[in-house]
């Protein structure tokens, strides 16, 4: 059932950051869930690191919480951030 929880979180997780995020992010649905799952596990160790959250600490464990599905969206977003920097092309 853990993997289950994992998969939905990062759904929901790669979903709303990219709709957050601002532009145009592609990729299907499993480069949305692995975003999502990526951005949990980025978010959760974050959050603890800098806060010492529980919601923080949801998060990283793939737990189905609303501060868990909030430091995983956290995450993605950073990483949608990041991975623009890196593939950024210069003209």
């Amino acid at each position: 059932m853990n993997i289950i929880a994992w998969l939905v979180l990062g759904l929901i997780a790669g979903a709303l950051a990219k709709l957050i995020y601002p532009g145009h992010q592609g990729g299907g649905i499993f480069a949305t869930i692995g975003l999502g799952i990526l951005g949990a596990i980025l978010g959760g160790y974050l959050g603890q690191l800098l806060l010492g959250s529980s919601g923080a600490a949801a998060a990283s464990a793939g737990i189905l919480s609303i501060p868990g599905i909030i430091f995983a969206v956290l995450g993605a977003m950073l990483l949608i951030f990041l991975w623009g920097l890196f593939t950024r092309q210069t003209a």
